[in-house]
C-alpha cells in the first residue's frame, strides 16, 4: 500500500494527528529544514504537522485545497502571455491548472513527492502534460536557471522562516525572474515583511466560501482542519462554509514585485 492510500486516522485534528516517529517520512533534506535541530514535536509544531500531512496523506490535502479557491479577481490578475511561468510550492495543483493557460511552459516546483504525483495525475487527466513541467525542489534551492522566467509565483507557502522560504526564499524566486518580469506571492501572511523588501499589494472584494464537495465533506474536514469552527459547520447544514465562519483569511490578495531591469 503506497503512503497516499494509506487509510486516514479517524476522529484526530491535524495538531494530534501526527507524532514524531512519523518525522521518519522526511528526507535528508527536509529534515535539515523542517527539524533542524534534528527534533521535532508535530503536536506542538503546527507547521511541522503540516509538513508531515503533504507527505503522508496527500490526497487528504488535496481535499481541502480543493476546496479553497481563490478569489477570481486574483486569477484574472495574473498575466495572460507569459513565456514561461515558475510556480514555487505547486502543492497539489490549486493555482496550476489556473497558470496553464497563461504560459507557453510552465514549471511547478514541488519538494512533496505525494503532492507531486497527485499534480501530475491531474495535469494528465485534464492534458496538460506537455505544457506544464513537475519538478522537485525547495522554495531556497529553485532547479531554475536565472531569469528564465516572466512569472515567478507562490500561493499561501511562503513565510519569513527560514525553513519556508524566508529571505533565501524570496532571493530565489527573484533571481528566477527576468528584469522587467513579476514575482507574485498569493494569499501573502507577513505583509509586512514583504513590504519592507519592495514588494505592493492588491485586494479583490466580495463574499468568499470554502466550496466542499459535500456537507458531510465540510464537516469532516473542518473537525481535521478547523476543530474549533466545527459546531457552526455542523449546524449550516450547506457544503459551502464562509472563511469567516473557519477563522481564516480568505484567498482573496497578491504581494507582488516587479524586477528592475
Amino acid at each position: 500500500m503506497t503512503t497516499s492510500e494509506a487509510p486516514a486516522p479517524r476522529g484526530r485534528n491535524l495538531r494530534s494527528r501526527y507524532t514524531a516517529a512519523d518525522l521518519r517520512i522526511l528526507t535528508r533534506d527536509e529534515a535539515r529544514r523542517f527539524t533542524p535541530g534534528g527534533t521535532g514535536d508535530p503536536q506542538a509544531d503546527l507547521t511541522l504537522a503540516w509538513e508531515l500531512l503533504y507527505r503522508l496523506e496527500p490526497d487528504l490535502y488535496d481535499r481541502l485545497a480543493t476546496a479553497e479557491r481563490l478569489h477570481p479577481g486574483v486569477i484574472d490578475w495574473l498575466p495572460r502571455s507569459a513565456d514561461r511561468i515558475v510556480e514555487v510550492g505547486a502543492g497539489s495543483g490549486r493555482l496550476t491548472l489556473e497558470l496553464v493557460d497563461r504560459g507557453r511552459e510552465v514549471v511547478a516546483v514541488e519538494p512533496a513527492a505525494g503532492l507531486r504525483q497527485v499534480l501530475e495525475r491531474k495535469l494528465a487527466r485534464a492534458g496538460h502534460g506537455s505544457r506544464a513541467r513537475v519538478t522537485h525542489g525547495f522554495l531556497d534551492d529553485l532547479p531554475v536557471p536565472s531569469g528564465s522566467a516572466d512569472l515567478v509565483v507562490a500561493c499561501s507557502v511562503l513565510t519569513p522562516a527560514a525553513g519556508h522560504g524566508g529571505d533565501a526564499g524570496l532571493a530565489e524566486m527573484e533571481r528566477v525572474c527576468r528584469p522587467g518580469g513579476c514575482v507574485a506571492i498569493i494569499w501573502p501572511n507577513h505583509l509586512e515583511w514583504l513590504a519592507a523588501r519592495g514588494y505592493q499589494y492588491a485586494s479583490f472584494d466580495g463574499p468568499m466560501s470554502v466550496a466542499f464537495a459535500s456537507h458531510r465533506e465540510a464537516v469532516e474536514l473542518a473537525e481535521i482542519f478547523y476543530p474549533g469552527a466545527v459546531a457552526a459547520v455542523r449546524g449550516g447544514g450547506s457544503a459551502h462554509v464562509p472563511f469567516e465562519v473557519l477563522g481564516v483569511n480568505p484567498p482573496r490578495d497578491v504581494a507582488f514585485k516587479v524586477i528592475a531591469r
